[in-house]
């Protein structure tokens, strides 16, 4: 390759407060050639607020093949990029994970991949939950349908902190199955992590699904979903 390969950067980005972001951050995005982006509108409310003018580009799970070749070509042309997601910790049960590592495929050991830390719903649930993270197990977001009962059965038989990630539309359901399968053990549900309404509650199943069930306005919003063993 007659040109230097440019540098995807993975810029972790605010998961609420938008104050919740590095210099680094706004530095590289300031200086790449392209952000790509999950959703551009989303972004372009960050990159409004810190006066970045940096040209977007979509990525995201439904990104057609040609896109990602389009990447790649940037990258081989020696552009600089910077990948951020909606909000957090870019690839961390995030689409991001396909792209960086068909890049790694594509440039083998020349491949330049550089992380921008950040902000991470995941760590910063189990910072303020109160329960030791020495050892634990993060399953993302849980699947809607096929396998959610097995899984739901090796929560419970397991004797690790267990983690994950739920929406509005399943958080009830969720603590039902939870009450059915582990209706002893202790769960932490973190809402709204840095926003306006963030909330930090713990209790058995039962006790979570009746606070939710009776202030449907709790509902409302991202949930990380901590689970000690028993």
């Amino acid at each position: 390759m007659t040109e230097e390969i440019g540098t995807l950067y993975i810029v972790a980005t605010p998961i609420g407060n938008l104050e919740d972001i590095t210099f680094r951050a706004i530095r590289i995005l300031k200086e790449v050639d392209y952000i790509l982006c999950e959703d551009t509108r989303t972004t372009q409310v960050l990159l409004n607020k810190y006066e970045i003018k940096t040209k977007t580009m979509s990525y995201h799970a439904h990104s057609t093949e040609g896109r990602e070749t389009s990447i790649i070509n940037l990258l081989k042309g020696g552009k600089n990029l910077a990948l951020v997601s909606d909000a957090g910790t870019p690839c961390i049960s995030d689409p991001g994970v396909m792209l960086v590592s068909n890049v790694r495929k594509e440039f083998g050991l020349d491949a330049k991949v550089s992380p921008i830390p950040g902000p991470s719903a995941l760590i910063s649930a189990l910072s303020a939950s109160g329960i030791s993270s020495a050892e634990f197990i993060f399953l993302g977001f849980l699947p809607h349908k096929k396998g959610r009962e097995t899984i739901f059965k090796e929560i419970a038989s397991s004797d690790k902190v267990i983690v994950f990630y739920e929406s509005t539309h399943r958080i009830l359901k969720t603590l039902t199955s939870l009450d059915k399968y582990s209706p002893k053990c202790k769960i932490m549900i973190a809402r709204e992590i840095t926003k306006q309404f963030e909330e930090f509650v713990d209790g058995t199943p039962s006790e979570l699904l009746k606070y939710l069930s009776d202030n449907k306005v709790k509902q409302k919003g991202e949930f990380v979903v901590i689970v000690s063993p028993l």
